[in-house]
C-alpha cells in the first residue's frame, strides 16, 4: 500500500473514533434526561478518568502482548460497547456505570497508541507536520459530533440516537485499523518498532527529570481547561440562550483551519514561543466569554479564539513532549503525555462540576482562566530558557 493512502485510512479511522469523546460534551442534556445534574456528569466522568489512567498506564503492557494496531482495533470494540449502554440506559444506574469505565478503558488505548504509531513511522523532523494531520482528524471528530447530536435532535430523534449511530462507527473504525495492520508495521523503523511500550515507575522518574516533564505537565493544564470548557458548553449555552452547535462548529473549523497550517510548519526557532501566544489567546477567548452575555456574535468569536489557542497549540506541544524525550523513552513519554491529558480531561470535570452547582458558572469560566494564564507562562518561560541556552552556546 502506498504511503499516502495508508495514512489516510489511518487518518480516516482516527476521525471515526474520535467522534466518540466529542459525544461526552452532550453528557450533561443525556443524563438530564435521566434525571441527574452537573455533579452526576462529573462523577461519571472521574470513573472513566481512573479506568482511563490504568489503560493508559498498562496500554504499554497491552501493546507489547498483542501489538499496537491489534489493540487500536480492539479499543473501538470497547467504545462501541460502552456508547451503546450510554444509548440504551434508562437511569443513573449500573449501566451508566459500566458505560463509563469502558468509555475510560477504550478511549486510553485509542488516544495513547496512536501517536506512538506515527511516531514509530515518521521522523523528529516531520512529527509536528504528522501530529498536526493526526490532530486535524482528532478535532474534526471531537468537533462535529456534537452538530451531528444536534442535526439528530432537530429532525426528531434524541441525545441517545446520537450513543447509537457513533456506536456503530466505531466498529467501522477497528475494522481500518486492523485493515492497514500490516502495512503500517512494514513501514515502521526498526528502532522504534523493537522499543518497549510499558510504562514503569521508573521510566516515570527518568521522564520527569527530563526536558519532557515541562510539556507533560502543561499538557495536563491544557486539558483542564479544554474540559472545563468543553464539557459543559450546553449548560453556559443554555443559560445565555445560545446554540452549542455553533460554539463547536466554529470551534471545530478553526481548529481544522489552523492545523492544516500547522502542517507546513515544523516548530520554527523557538516553538515554546509560538505555544506561548496561543495559550494566552486561549486565555483571552475564556475572559472574553466571562462578558460576553448572550451575544451570538461574540460567542462565535469566542469559540474560533479557543480554536486558535488550544486548538493551534496542542499539536505543536506532543510534537516538543517526543522531542524532549530521551530517544529511549519516546513511547513512553507519548503515553504518560497522555496519561496527564486524561488526569485533566476526565478529572477535572468533577470540580467544574461542583463549581456550577454550588457556585456558579461565571467562577468556573475565571478557574479555567486563570490555569490557561498559567500555562502559557510555563511555556514563555521554557522558550526564554532555550533562548538563553543558545545564546550560552554561541559564545
Amino acid at each position: 500500500m502506498k504511503t499516502p493512502l495508508l495514512f489516510s485510512l489511518f487518518y480516516l479511522a482516527t476521525f471515526l473514533q474520535a467522534g466518540t469523546y466529542g459525544l461526552t460534551f452532550l453528557l450533561p442534556k443525556l443524563f438530564e434526561n435521566l434525571g441527574g445534574n452537573e455533579k452526576h456528569v462529573g462523577l461519571m466522568l472521574v470513573i472513566t478518568a481512573a479506568t482511563t489512567i490504568v489503560s493508559v498506564y498498562y496500554s504499554g503492557h497491552i501493546t507489547d502482548q498483542i501489538g499496537r494496531m491489534n489493540s487500536l482495533g480492539a479499543s473501538g470494540v470497547i467504545i462501541s460497547i460502552s456508547l451503546l449502554l450510554f444509548g440504551v440506559a434508562e437511569g443513573l444506574g449500573l449501566e451508566i456505570v459500566i458505560a463509563s469505565t469502558l468509555l475510560g478503558l477504550g478511549w486510553g488505548i485509542f488516544y495513547t497508541i496512536g501517536p506512538v504509531v506515527l511516531s514509530s513511522i515518521t521522523r523528529a523532523e516531520q512529527r509536528v507536520q504528522i501530529f498536526s494531520l493526526n490532530s486535524i482528524f482528532i478535532m474534526a471528530g471531537f468537533g462535529l459530533s456534537p452538530v451531528f447530536a444536534s442535526v439528530l435532535e432537530a429532525n426528531g430523534f434524541t441525545i441517545s440516537h446520537a450513543f447509537h449511530f457513533m456506536s456503530a462507527i466505531c466498529i467501522v473504525s477497528s475494522c481500518l485499523f486492523l485493515f492497514i495492520k500490516n502495512n503500517i508495521e512494514s513501514k515502521a523503523s526498526p528502532n522504534t518498532a523493537i522499543l518497549p511500550s510499558r510504562l514503569t515507575i521508573s521510566a516515570v522518574t527518568r521522564i520527569f527529570v527530563s526536558r519532557a516533564r515541562v510539556p507533560i505537565t502543561m499538557v495536563c493544564l491544557g486539558a483542564s481547561v479544554f474540559a472545563g470548557m468543553s464539557n459543559f458548553q450546553t449548560v453556559f449555552a443554555d443559560a445565555r440562550n445560545l446554540d452549542y452547535a455553533n460554539f463547536f462548529l466554529s470551534y471545530t473549523v478553526t481548529v481544522i483551519i489552523c492545523r492544516i497550517i500547522l502542517t507546513g510548519f515544523s516548530g520554527g526557532k523557538s516553538p515554546y514561543s509560538v505555544i506561548a501566544i496561543l495559550q494566552y489567546t486561549m486565555a483571552l477567548s475564556i475572559i472574553v466569554f466571562v462578558f460576553s452575555g448572550s451575544n451570538a456574535v461574540l460567542y462565535i468569536f469566542v469559540a474560533i479564539l479557543f480554536g486558535i489557542g488550544y486548538g493551534a497549540s496542542y499539536p505543536i506541544l506532543v510534537a516538543m513532549a517526543a522531542n524532549d524525550a530521551n530517544t529511549e523513552l519516546v513511547p513512553q513519554t507519548l503515553q504518560l503525555f497522555a496519561l496527564t491529558y486524561f488526569i485533566g480531561i476526565f478529572g477535572f470535570p468533577l470540580l467544574a462540576g461542583w463549581i456550577i452547582v454550588e457556585l456558579n458558572s461565571t467562577i468556573l469560566l475565571l478557574s479555567i482562566a486563570i490555569l490557561a494564564l498559567i500555562e502559557a507562562t510555563m511555556a514563555l518561560k521554557r522558550s526564554i530558557e532555550n533562548s538563553q541556552k543558545v545564546k550560552s552556546s554561541s559564545r
